[in-house]
């Protein structure tokens, strides 16, 4: 049935949160139905507006609008952690990702949002949001979860890698009191998404792994309010804080930047192995979980890389999960190289399809047949994606309408 597109008037607003101004200027995601070559077009530009890039592009944090001035002081936002070690002479070592920082007394680890104080240990980002949108879930991308509605996204200042591609660094290379901010609680988060018709509030932007006690904890208050939750991650964390964290969320998409620790090291400033594990642990814990594979040209990009990556999955994870190849776009220490050309992430989908994943999309190249579903035993087009929208959705109780096949996914609230 066809909707309406959800303009920003028609947003409603609590009077009393003081991220409102951070959404009212966010436009909204297109509708669940055909759009002819106008409306397209007329959603791309709004929606390339908004963020001021590409429509098909995540946003760049800095370019939103502010509620006020920068925050005063740190005491709303902190928090003591969930995840570190008191050691010796008041030091601590922090149990959230495989770095394990030790961290000696006023001091902060890696990702610079976590506080050694007095040999307690404390985050700093607990409600601080620096980055609000409500975009397609389709953005994510999560191409199995819920097609044709919106998520609440949000994120905080703040990541434990240093990717060189990193499309926002503007927030996630900065100390939380180094970018604006708005006072974001639990509980307002999940009004603000049931308000807007959200039926998802998505952790996304920065990395999520270093904010994960206010991303429990906005779970929780989602999931008493009828809204769930998804991440989208690096997956680079310990294995009890992922169950602890990630075992909250709905659906979960991760980052696999590479197949190779030498890539890990050299661009991500992090390792592959504990990513890997992440992705393992997902699946025994039975999370619905995408991957995304950024195809950067000559870093990542050979024909053994990629075969590698996808036995691997196929070994290790199943044919049924989604992979995403996504052409690279030149960002922040990688300007220098070009965009990923279409051929190559065609090379890598060919690969994954001859090693029997059965879900394998093309990202960042809008109109690509690679970016619809398909049935994998009868090939009939179930969900077709133009863009950021999806345009038709054809799978019925979780199968295909024509040949019976279970489609695994999220496909209706």
């Amino acid at each position: 049935m066809a909707r309406e597109m959800i303009s920003p008037a028609d947003v409603k607003f609590p009077e009393v949160s003081p991220i409102n101004e951070l959404v009212r200027s966010a436009e909204l995601g297109p509708p669940l139905l055909p759009l002819d070559r106008r409306s397209f077009l007329k959603c791309a530009v709004m929606a390339g507006a908004a963020c001021g890039l590409s429509a098909f592009a995540e946003p760049c944090a800095a370019l939103l609008p502010w509620a006020g001035g920068p925050t005063q002081g740190d005491a709303q936002f902190t928090v003591e952690a969930k995840f570190y070690e008191r050691l010796h002479n008041q030091k601590i070592k922090c149990k959230l990702c495989p770095r394990e920082c030790v961290v000696g007394d006023r001091e902060r680890g890696y990702c610079g949002v976590r506080e050694n104080r007095g040999g307690t240990y404390y985050t700093l980002v607990h409600s601080r949001v620096c980055a609000a949108h409500i975009d397609p879930i389709e953005k994510k991308p999560l191409f199995h979860y819920l097609p044709g509605t919106l998520a609440f996204s949000l994120a905080t200042a703040g990541c434990n890698v240093n990717c060189k591609f990193c499309q926002n660094w503007d927030i996630s290379q900065v100390r939380p009191e180094q970018v604006r901010a708005d006072y974001a609680p639990p509980k307002t988060v999940a009004e603000m998404a049931k308000q807007n018709r959200c039926p998802t509030i998505a952790y996304t932007y920065s990395e999520p792994v270093i904010f994960s006690e206010y991303l429990m904890d906005t779970a929780d208050a989602g999931h008493e309010a009828g809204v769930r939750s998804v991440v989208v991650s690096n997956g680079y964390m310990q294995t009890e804080s992922l169950k602890a964290a990630y075992g909250k969320m709905d659906a979960v998409k991760i980052d696999l930047k590479a197949f190779s620790e030498s890539y890990y090291r050299d661009v991500v400033g992090g390792e592959l192995k504990p990513v890997l594990d992440c992705l393992v642990t997902l699946r025994k814990l039975a999370k619905w979980t995408e991957i995304v594979y950024l195809v950067v040209p000559t870093l990542n990009d050979s024909d053994s890389e990629f075969r590698g990556l996808v036995r691997w999955i196929k070994t290790n994870l199943g044919v049924d999960v989604p992979v995403h190849f996504t052409q690279f776009h030149p960002q922040y220490l990688l300007k220098n190289l070009p965009f990923t050309p279409v051929p190559t992430l065609e090379r890598a989908k060919a690969m994954a399809d001859a090693e029997g994943l059965h879900y394998v999309y093309i990202g960042n190249v809008p109109g690509h047949p690679a970016q619809n579903t398909y049935c994998p035993k009868c090939r009939h087009l179930l969900v077709e994606r133009v863009g950021l929208t999806t345009s038709q959705m054809l799978i019925r109780k979780g199968s295909c309408p024509f040949c019976k096949q279970p489609i695994p996914g999220m496909w209706h609230a």
